[in-house]
């Protein structure tokens, strides 16, 4: 389950002569707290997708009229 909040972050604006907002920079800290939401998000994610192919594979399987391999059968192939 992915937890959504907020973080609070001190920014900094960089800007060019025009008043531009050209670039943001941030402590380091708080890049780090940034990096490792983003890995937690990036492992959601990529647990999402596999848990969405394998219900497909699911899927495919109760439709197919092949002969499926029992639970027992796959263990004693580990």
């Amino acid at each position: 389950m992915a937890y959504f909040y907020l973080m609070k972050l001190t920014l900094q604006y960089l800007s060019d002569f025009d008043g531009n907002t050209k670039a943001v920079q941030l402590p380091i800290n708080d890049w780090q707290k940034v990096l490792a939401r983003l890995k937690e998000y990036e492992q959601t994610l990529k647990l999402k997708s596999s848990l969405e192919e394998a219900f497909e594979e699911v899927a495919s399987l109760k439709k197919s009229k092949q002969t499926k391999q029992t639970l027992t059968d796959f263990l004693n192939e580990l």
